[in-house]
């Protein structure tokens, strides 16, 4: 697994091929192969290479989604 501070994380964004994470209570989740983060946008609200913890509290739908996508690590300080 790995270990990556937020500003490292940001860029896993798109960007230059590079694949699509984000970050949920603390894990890293890779959302590169999943239809709905094409372009690295998700609803054209939410952005990969962020911590998305804030924000998936208040999403109509729930943190559950994420068992659909692997889990690769962790958000460190």
């Amino acid at each position: 697994m790995i270990k990556l501070t937020i500003e490292a994380l940001s860029q896993y964004n798109g960007d230059h091929n590079t694949p699509l994470y984000i970050a949920y209570k603390g894990k890293i989740y890779d959302v590169s192969s999943s239809f709905l983060w094409k372009g690295g946008k998700h609803q054209v609200l939410h952005k990969a290479g962020q911590d998305l913890t804030e924000e998936l509290e208040h999403a109509p739908h729930g943190a559950d989604l994420l068992k659909r996508v692997p889990c690769i690590g962790q958000l460190v300080e």
